[in-house]
């Protein structure tokens, strides 16, 4: 949990030059807003009620919705142009209600801890798979500009061995939805 907190706070140095310009500049909302809905699914999925004996998921997951709300609301309040703002409103309402629906879905469908399991990890597959490809939203920036200024190094790092930790842990674990959305993320990591 220690790496994926490290991994959570790795934009702080990005939010706290925001803060200081009083504006967002030309960085993306992409990475924050991917990875807050990762957070809610695999929170979800962190559940006794799903997925029993994952304690470990459900309490980064949940430090670090409370991370990417702060940091959303900061890119939120210096955000220059009202379009963007519009959209980050759309898409976290849109998270909201996908939320929402996915865990009365699960729970009012789905009955044993297994089917629940399946399905909310499928999810979390996908998800996190999206957030770790978010980074990549700002290629095009770097190689117009020919500078990784909006590409941090401690995100990549952090991600790095967060990937690491997490994979090695899905094995003690056997859990195999860890495990392969981890592994991908990993192709992701090498590209960023």
């Amino acid at each position: 949990n220690g790496i994926a907190l490290c991994l959570f706070l790795s934009p702080t140095p990005t939010f706290i030059q925001i803060v200081k310009k009083k504006s967002t500049e030309e960085y993306s909302p992409v990475p924050y807003l991917a990875t807050l809905i990762n957070c809610l699914v695999w929170v979800l999925y962190g559940l006794p009620m799903v997925h029993p004996h994952n304690t470990p998921v459900l309490t980064i997951n949940c430090t670090g919705i409370i991370i990417e709300v702060v940091f959303i609301t900061i890119f939120f309040v210096y955000c220059g142009r009202q379009k963007q703002r519009l959209v980050i409103a759309a898409v976290l309402a849109g998270e909201t209600v996908f939320v929402a629906v996915l865990t009365v879905l699960v729970f009012t469908l789905q009955h044993t801890t297994k089917e629940r399991s399946l399905s909310v990890g499928i999810i979390c597959c996908v998800f996190n798979v999206m957030m770790y490809a978010s980074p990549l939203s700002v290629m095009k920036m770097v190689i117009k500009t020919k500078s990784v200024e909006f590409m941090p190094f401690w995100l990549s790092l952090a991600a790095f061995l967060n990937a690491g930790v997490w994979t090695v842990y899905a094995l003690i674990q056997f859990d195999p939805f860890i495990a392969v959305s981890f592994f991908i993320n990993s192709l992701f990591i090498k590209l960023s």
